[in-house]
Order: C-alpha cells, then structure tokens, then sequence
C-alpha cells in the first residue's frame, strides 16, 4: 500500500494494560492538531457487529468459547472493520489508528491458545484481503505489571485478561517475535517509560512516515 496515494494505517498493539489507548488517543490528537483527517478505531470493534462479537468474545458469561471458534470471532469482526471502515477511510486519504489488529490473533490466539502463528496469520490475511499497517507501535508490557495497571481500583478483568500470566507471557513474546522479523515496519517502546515521553517518540516516528505530504506538519 502506497503511502503517498493513501491515507496512513498505524495499529497499536501489546499485552493487556500496556496503555494502548491512551498513547491511541494522544497521537490521534496531536494529528488532528495539525489538521489532519483522523479515525481512530478498535478491536474487535468499530462496526455494529464488530461490537456484538466483541462483547461475546471478551465478557463473561457467554459459555465455553474453544480456541478455533475465538480466533474466528476475532476475524469476523477484523474482516468488517477492514471492509466497512478502514479500506473506505484510507482511500479519503485519512490517518486511521487502530487499538489492535492482525498482530493480536496471531499472539493471543496462535500463541496464547496454541493454535499456531501460521494458520491464525493466513486467516487473517483471507478476513482483510491483506490489508497491513504502515506502522505497527508495540508497547511492551511485562505480564506482571500489565495485570496491576489493568486491576488497579475497582476496574475488572474481561475473559482474557483474566488468563494467568503465562498466557499473557506467550502473548509478549510473540508480538516481539512479530516484530523481530519486520523491524522497519514496527516501533518497539517498553509500556513502563513516562507517558508524556512514549507520545513523543510515537509522535515522531509518524511524522516520519507523513513526510511533506501535510504543509507545516513538522515543526
């Protein structure tokens, strides 16, 4: 995908309590600031039935959900998002920033559930017909400390975030495993650095990517 005929596609992804959406909502902001077109979005999420699968998939009480059927949910919901809203965005030349995408079924799923990076990744490519960010933003978040920042107060663990942490710890290394392999299309900050300065540098690295194309963008 084109940049330069394009809008510009950023996801965020991490383990569960590494501040995706606050640093989602900063860089959405600080973009819109400049006068840019901004969507930012979720998953799952972001359609009406996005939304109806996210609660089945992520609240308690809907019954035993096995791991083949979950990573299915999951790519239903992604398939709509990427057709209905994020294709259609794009092409208006919008910036569309995602809480989460592609790279949360092949952790949480492939590795979290054991079904395998591979298959979980070619189910996903099928769902979205192969539509890949720009730039990937991986907070790195230690299982123990996301647990703590997720349960601080009276806030409630949903289905997944109430897995034990060697599940969540399956689920890091296998973002930085994803990472690893395609360095140039990722930006790897540890979820513990200050707020103000993780937006800064996230702030950074998209401006790279934005060049010229804005008047006055840069500083």
């Amino acid at each position: 995908m084109s940049i330069q005929s394009t809008g510009l596609f950023i996801a965020f992804e991490g383990g569960d309590g590494a501040g995706k959406s606050t640093q989602a909502a900063r860089l959405s902001d600080a973009l819109e600031s400049r006068g840019l077109s901004v969507l930012r979005t979720r998953e799952p999420g972001g359609t009406p039935i996005g939304e109806k699968l996210r609660s089945l998939v992520l609240d308690h009480g809907h019954g035993t959900i096995d791991a083949r059927t979950e990573a299915l949910m999951f790519a239903a919901a992604r398939a709509a998002h990427a057709h209905q809203v994020i294709r259609p965005a794009l092409a208006s030349g919008t910036v569309v920033i995602t809480d989460r995408y592609i790279d949360s079924s092949v952790a949480y799923q492939g590795a979290g559930r054991g079904l395998g990076a591979e298959g979980v990744l070619s189910l996903n490519e099928w769902a979205t017909e192969g539509l890949h960010p720009h730039l990937t933003v991986l907070l790195d978040v230690d299982p123990a400390d996301g647990r703590q920042r997720r349960t601080a107060g009276d806030a409630t663990e949903d289905r997944l975030e109430s897995e034990p942490d060697d599940f969540h710890s399956a689920i890091r290394h296998a973002f930085l495993d994803l990472a690893q392999a395609a360095p140039s299309s990722y930006l790897v900050l540890p979820a513990s650095e200050e707020i103000d300065a993780l937006a800064a540098r996230i702030l950074e690295r998209v401006e790279s990517l934005l060049g010229d194309r804005v008047p006055g963008l840069r500083p």
